[in-house]
């Protein structure tokens, strides 16, 4: 037996919104149809369920840290990120079911906020029972460190022992961040990824630092490294910003490129030169509360970038949502002299996200086949978000 929803608006993201438009869906919400108004009239009022507002696809954050949840409103804001990484490492250890807690209100949380769909980036196996009982879809990667290029090899082996670990889910071996992996691991990774389906994803300029460090070798990541015991004195700047410096070393395939604080004009020239299967994740909130700056998002834009979007963790944000990301953004661009419509910014929380994880197919649009969840947007203002906005999700 065939449900009926109707809303306001309906948007399917692949195709324009449809006013007071219908969807036909399955009891277990694979979607039958779309309709027009128009073509929904033989239905009486009684067979379909109206809402006012917006029905949308389910949301994709493509890049949190669940581990880190259990950090919620421990450290300061606008620390820096150099200090916020100590503030990390100083709450290491913390009893397991204290985490197992917290990653369980953080997976309820994303999941009443309407998002179906989690890139989670994890360095131990302990989320792994949160992710199998979860009712969202979760993509593991597990993240790999190492600036020794001697140590490599046995940090490859030992992530991809955690990758085995996480098995059946779906998981990948990825580098942190330029600053924090060698040229060594660098090619570890490239080489195994050359031979199997290694989706990669990494921490991208998020701080001045990172590319003055890799510029000129100067700067408050040297701080960082004396306080982790590194002795960095084979490190040879490049010259280049960290993003030129690395995107080479990188496989080939889909790249999420994550925060691109930093990132100008000529990393985006270069950037698409490297590869053109590169995507763009934008974590404003936590952007704004560790480094209290965000990235140049018309700039980003106006050059037909693949966004997508992402909540980072608890740890370095108020809450797991992605709707209260698209708020941001729609109000920095306002603030900013320009506009960011809600359509707009609709694919990059939904479509873009999802073409990424490879689960297109089920997720991230309204169209018959799929069983991409279905959310209620509520009190929006002439398309655009508002501080009264909410969701809520239906299927």
């Amino acid at each position: 037996m065939l449900h009926y929803l109707s809303a306001s608006y309906i948007y399917p993201v692949s195709s324009a919104p449809l006013k007071n438009g219908v969807i036909a869906m399955e009891s277990d919400g694979t979607i039958q149809a779309l309709m027009t108004a128009e073509e929904a009239k033989h239905l009486s009022a009684a067979e379909v369920t109206h809402y006012e507002g917006c029905l949308i696809p389910g949301l994709i954050n493509t890049h949190c840290h669940l581990e880190l949840s259990r950090l919620f409103q421990r450290i300061p804001q606008h620390t820096g990120l150099q200090a916020f990484v100590q503030q990390v490492i100083k709450f290491r250890a913390t009893p397991d079911a204290e985490v197992m807690q917290a990653m369980q209100l953080a997976d309820k949380q994303m999941y009443e906020n309407g998002i179906v769909a989690v890139g989670d980036i994890s360095n131990v196996v302990i989320s792994k029972s949160v992710k199998v009982d979860s009712k969202v879809y979760y993509h593991t990667f597990i993240e790999v460190l190492g600036f020794n290029p001697a140590q490599a090899e046995s940090v490859m082996q030992a992530a991809l022992q955690l990758k085995e670990a996480f098995a059946p889910l779906k998981a990948s071996v990825v580098p942190h961040a330029p600053y924090s992996v060698s040229p060594a691991l660098f090619a570890e990774i490239k080489k195994y990824s050359e031979t199997t389906d290694n989706l990669i994803t990494m921490h991208n300029q998020e701080t001045f630092d990172e590319n003055l460090f890799f510029e000129e070798k100067q700067g408050a990541f040297l701080k960082l490294y004396e306080f982790l015991g590194l002795d960095i004195a084979f490190f040879k700047a490049s010259g280049k910003t960290s993003l030129q410096t690395v995107l080479p070393q990188l496989p080939d395939g889909k790249v999420l490129l994550v925060h691109n604080t930093l990132t100008n004009e000529a990393d985006i020239a270069f950037a698409k030169a490297v590869n053109n299967n590169l995507f763009w994740c934008l974590c404003a909130n936590a952007n704004l509360y560790i480094e209290n700056r965000l990235p140049d998002v018309s700039l980003l834009k106006e050059a037909g970038l693949k966004i997508t979007l992402g909540t980072d963790s608890l740890a370095s944000n108020h809450q797991l949502s992605i709707l209260a990301e698209m708020k941001t953004l729609q109000e920095s661009q306002r603030d900013a002299g320009g506009a960011l419509s809600f359509e707009e910014l609709l694919p990059w929380a939904t479509i873009n996200g999802a073409e990424f994880l490879g689960i297109a197919e089920q997720f991230g649009s309204l169209a018959p086949g799929k069983k991409p969840g279905i959310n209620l947007v509520q009190q929006m203002n002439g398309g655009q978000l508002t501080s009264a906005t909410t969701i809520k999700r239906l299927i």
